[in-house]
């Protein structure tokens, strides 16, 4: 029997880390709860758009700052922590176009940051079930695949940071699908993404795979903010006291 991944964690911390809070919306409320239950000390804390220009990284000494905020602003967010040597989590999505300028300027500085658009551990166990699955359907031609995330109303970005990841996993491990839309697909290699709005759901992903016999779904439902946010803080905790650029798939301990 084939082993699809290895994964290993503990809810358990030793460490007490000073953590900036950047971006006190839901997401960042949630944070600190989550980081307060785990003996750690809120810091300073910015809202969304609240510039970080008046923090004074000489008399405050952050170990790790955690970014939830709006595409617009999570650049310059990041770039902030590398210039003063704070390691970053982010978890900001719709800004992956100017990711390789955040990644260039943590190897420069030699800083320490890591991204993910989903830390919710089942979210990244569901993420390596999704490649597997993909792969397995790579030569089932009679079925097509397609995507549907479902968010509240209050979310800004369409389709979701996760959608998208989940996208690109299927058309890396999949040759039928060459690319992905936010509509309706029109040719057989591109991947739909369907969204829909809705008051009060933190987030639902459903992968599909439909042919005329049969239909295969995988499907992942979160029922509160306190995954996503639990996922963030473990994540302060893995890259506290490291140099390099991560994934949650360093802190998950999930191997290929």
């Amino acid at each position: 029997m084939h082993q699809i991944f290895a994964a290993t964690f503990t809810f358990i911390t030793t460490i007490m880390l000073n953590i900036i809070l950047i971006g006190y919306g839901k997401m960042g409320h949630a944070i600190e709860t989550e980081a307060l239950n785990r003996g750690h000390h809120i810091i300073y804390k910015s809202d969304q758009d609240q510039s970080l220009k008046d923090f004074d990284s000489t008399s405050q000494k952050g170990d790790v700052a955690i970014e939830f905020t709006s595409p617009q602003s999570a650049l310059e967010n990041i770039i902030f922590c590398m210039e003063h040597n704070i390691p970053v989590v982010s978890g900001t999505t719709g800004w992956m176009s100017e990711m390789p300028v955040a990644i260039e300027k943590c190897k420069t500085k030699g800083g320490t940051f890591l991204y993910s658009s989903n830390f919710s551990i089942g979210v990244n166990i569901f993420f390596e079930l999704n490649k597997k699955l993909a792969q397995l359907m790579s030569g089932q031609k009679e079925y097509d695949v397609t995507i549907k995330e479902i968010h509240h109303t209050a979310k800004k970005d369409q389709p979701s940071g996760t959608a998208i990841t989940l996208a690109e996993e299927i058309i890396d491990n999949n040759p039928q699908k060459k690319t992905w839309l936010n509509e309706p697909a029109k040719n057989h290699d591109e991947l739909f993404i369907e969204s829909e709005r809705t008051n009060e759901v933190p987030g639902t992903h459903i992968v599909r795979y439909n042919s005329d016999i049969d239909q295969i779904e995988l499907i992942h439902t979160a029922h509160n903010r306190r995954g996503f946010a639990l996922g963030a803080v473990l994540a302060a905790e893995y890259i506290a006291g490291k140099k390099g650029i991560f994934t949650m798939k360093d802190v998950l301990q999930i191997n290929d």
